[in-house]
């Protein structure tokens, strides 16, 4: 047992525990039918990405959960890895191959594929190593990648599958397409952001030369594209006109006016033009109504009509407006702010465009998912994120699965020159419909989050029955953010049930959205990201674990410095209370001997915390669980029973120092799973430790009987700071007021008033009579408002009692 040094220098100790812990193998799991399992298939990062906030409080989470468990004798695992991260990856490849001269169509596929090997062998995977710094405890040996070879066959199955059940299908519908990466994007890819834009007012010419209608355009460019005109079939102004045709200016298209109840009457002119190639809404009027689909924006977003050729959008809208104004078409143009589309990883402006696409009918795929979650057989949390993943299954469209980028999983589908498709997870000799052996695969690959729907059961080694799988799967517990409930979550929870014919996992914690200080989201173009790597470098590990989980509150909260200078603080205060008993104590090993009313309380109290704590996190409630911590560490253990037990300590009382220890003990151990470096450090200080105290028994809680034996006390010592007066204490009261207290440091209470407490506490309690006699308040307030209310009445009429007479 080695000296504790005088002050705690969080760095040091945090590296030096998060390499013993993984040396020693204290992360590993491995089937043991001796042991129940808990499994927490961590949501794997982007490949080429780095740690964030959000990041930093969803290992917070899922690794104090794991540590809990772990200590309960649960066989936990933590799964680790990555997502290929597709477009992303082929992006910062590419800015590199650019930046020597050359690019991936200058290589080829082949070679492109192995330029990125070679790029993520060397800057790839750095996030594992930055959640190493955040304490978590994952299974490093288990760090898998969703392009290893075993990976691989996995989604080659998933496919297959998919395909033989009939719901894998290809189709040309309108899709998100991104110009500079020129390849589609699922709806969840892309932010959406206000514009300043300019609304052009137009009129389209009736062809019988009688009059025309005003269209009004944000995209003038998109005219060549037109194929009619719609009004809203109850439209006063436009109803004698359905059925009549209109000219399109520029191409002078003769094109029909349709009715159709999707037209905005406010919006413009009440009028529409209808471009199904380059508009959702229009897209789908145009299906109903049987129109044509041409299309006059390429692939990288320049115009291809006739007389604009190769032109970009704006040029086009000028030719366009100067060709309309020539002629008396042009009505005004005028300011209109409105919602665009940009593609989250370039921020091209997105273009909708209709091409060939693979698609995943979601209907039937659904269902058992939609079951699962009204019988809450899995659970989000909290409720209202459960009501959203619901609604978006219910809701949910056809899954675009179809990328056309290079890297990622390349769809296992082989054409023949007739234009059937073979579908077969590994190369076929011939085409399965004709027979023909000249087959062409296909070049697309599939969506990133088609391989990550596997993660919980690709990575125990399905489609292998592999012991792994046998033993950890289903799982228990998901920690995400809230945008991934689509993309990947209910994806998941189909996947397994599908392959597998179980859940998944049972609960999917939805955790807080981390903003800046200022209430904008976190941004590093914006200025406003904060990178928990300097948090920790500042704060340490613990705190800033302990300052995220304290502030997530609610579902949205602003960064709070305050919190992680609280753990900071908790961090110190530990340290020092440890410190003390460690060089008190002489070496006592732990035992719970009490003797005296504040050793009887503490132990008592610990209990109470406990199971508070306990209640908390298995309602992931973990801002209220560090709320415990904190007052039960700083305030009970610290400021009160060692204070009032120190000079027993200091006078060799062996009952008193076997107690202090063994409280220090259990106090670890509750803290441990949220603040694991310094309680391990302390740990290791204490006499005969059998284990590392990641890996020691949770404690039994005990009897709470005297948790409140202090509240007579604690009251006096509130109202002692506040006015000066204290009321009649004696016997081991009185001991302990003066030894934590100290009243006789505070000469200048001596002439408090106990006439003004008195009637200061008398209309504390009036008006909180009368706002727990107003029914209004009762039935509106939030529980916990109300509860806090009755529970001050109690107090202020307890303080009076003491002081009456």
């Amino acid at each position: 047992m080695s000296e504790m040094q005088p002050r705690y220098e969080p760095q040091g100790v945090e590296e030096r525990w998060q390499r013993t812990w993984e040396e020693e193998g204290l992360y590993n799991a491995d089937p043991d039918p001796s042991r129940t399992p808990y499994v927490d298939a961590h949501p794997p990062p982007n490949v080429t990405g780095e740690l964030h906030t959000g990041h930093a409080l969803q290992l917070a989470i899922g690794d104090t959960m794991i540590r809990m468990k772990r200590m309960q004798g649960f066989n936990a695992l933590f799964q680790p890895g990555y997502d290929h991260a597709g477009i992303s990856t082929q992006n910062a490849v590419e800015k590199a191959l650019v930046a020597e001269g050359t690019s991936r169509q200058a290589l080829g596929r082949e070679k492109f594929e192995a330029r990125v090997w070679e790029w993520l062998h060397e800057y790839g995977g750095k996030i594992l190593v930055q959640f190493r710094r955040m304490g978590a405890s994952l299974d490093y040996r288990r760090t898998r990648f969703t392009m290893d070879d075993a990976y691989i066959r996995a989604v080659m199955r998933f496919f297959v599958h998919l395909y033989r059940r009939g719901w894998i299908y290809r189709a040309n519908r309108i899709i998100n397409w991104c110009p500079h990466h020129e390849t589609s994007l699922s709806d969840l890819e892309l932010e959406h952001e206000d514009v300043d834009d300019t609304l052009s007012t137009i009129r389209y010419p009736l062809a019988d030369g009688d009059g025309y209608i005003p269209i009004a355009t944000v995209r003038p460019a998109t005219i060549p594209a037109d194929v009619a005109v719609a009004v809203h079939p109850e439209d006063e102004r436009y109803k004698h006109l359905i059925g009549r045709d209109v000219i399109v200016p520029w191409t002078e298209n003769r094109v029909p006016v349709i009715a159709d109840e999707r037209v905005e009457r406010e919006f413009g002119t009440g009028a529409l033009k209808i471009t199904p190639g380059h508009d959702p809404t229009d897209f789908a009027i145009g299906r109903e109504h049987g129109l044509p689909e041409p299309s006059c924006i390429g692939p990288d977003g320049r115009v291809t009509a006739a007389g604009l050729e190769g032109l970009t959008q704006k040029e086009a809208e000028g030719k366009i407006l100067a060709w309309a104004k020539e002629r008396g078409l042009l009505v005004h143009r005028e300011h209109y702010r409105h919602s665009v589309a940009f593609c989250e990883r370039c921020h091209s402006r997105i273009e909708p465009l209709i091409s060939m696409q693979w698609w995943c009918a979601m209907d039937e795929i659904a269902q058992k998912p939609l079951e699962a979650l009204r019988s809450r057989a899995v659970r989000y949390h909290p409720e209202s994120q459960h009501s959203f993943a619901i609604d978006s299954l219910e809701n949910a469209p056809d899954w675009c699965i179809s990328r056309q980028i290079w890297w990622g999983h390349q769809i296992p589908a082989w054409q023949c020159p007739d234009g059937h498709f073979t579908v077969e997870e590994t190369a076929p000799a011939a085409c399965a419909e004709c027979g023909a052996t000249d087959l062409t695969r296909e070049t697309d690959v599939l969506d990133t989050w088609f391989s990550s729907a596997l993660w919980p059961f690709a990575t125990l080694g399905w489609p292998e029955e592999t012991d792994d799988l046998a033993y950890f799967y289903p799982g228990d517990l998901q920690t995400t953010a809230r945008e991934i409930i689509r993309l990947w979550e209910n994806r998941m929870i189909f996947s397994g049930l599908e392959l597998l014919g179980e859940l998944p996992f049972t609960d999917v914690v939805i955790h807080s959205t981390v903003l800046a200080t200022d209430g904008r989201r976190m941004s590093k173009s914006l200025g406003t990201g904060i990178d928990p790597l300097e948090l920790i470098d500042k704060y340490g590990t613990d705190a800033t674990r302990y300052g995220l989980m304290k502030n997530s509150l609610t579902q949205d909260v602003r960064f709070s410095y305050s919190a992680i200078e609280e753990g900071s603080k908790l961090s110190n205060k530990l340290w020092n209370a440890a410190r003390l008993i460690v060089g008190a104590c002489d070496g006592a090993v732990a035992a719970e001997r009490p003797s005296s009313l504040e050793e009887r309380w503490i132990l008592a109290r610990l209990s109470q915390a406990q199971h508070a704590i306990e209640t908390y996190l298995a309602q992931f409630d973990f801002a209220h669980a560090m709320d415990e911590l904190y007052h039960v560490t700083f305030d009970d253990f610290c400021d009160w029973y060692l204070e009032a037990v120190k000079a027993r300590l200091y006078d060799g009382d062996a009952d008193a120092r076997a107690t202090a220890t063994a409280a220090l003990e259990r106090l670890l151990k509750l803290l441990h799973p949220a603040m694991p470096h310094v309680t391990e450090e302390i740990w290791s200080h204490l006499p005969q430790r059998g284990s590392r105290l990641i890996v020691a028994p949770w404690p039994e809680a005990g009897d709470i009987a005297e948790a409140g034996a202090l509240t007579r006390v604690q009251e006096v010592a509130q109202m002692f700071r506040r006015s000066g007066v204290v009321p009649t204490l004696a016997g081991d009261e009185k001991r302990i007021f003066d030894a934590v207290v100290k009243p006789e440091r505070a000469p200048q209470k001596a002439n408090a008033n106990p006439d003004a407490e008195r009637e200061r506490l008398r209309g504390e309690i009036a008006r909180s009579e009368k706002m727990l006699a107003n029914d209004r308040f009762v039935a509106n307030a939030k529980p916990e408002v109300v509860d806090a209310e009755r529970e001050k009445l109690e107090r202020y009429r307890r303080e009076l009692d003491a002081i009456a007479g």
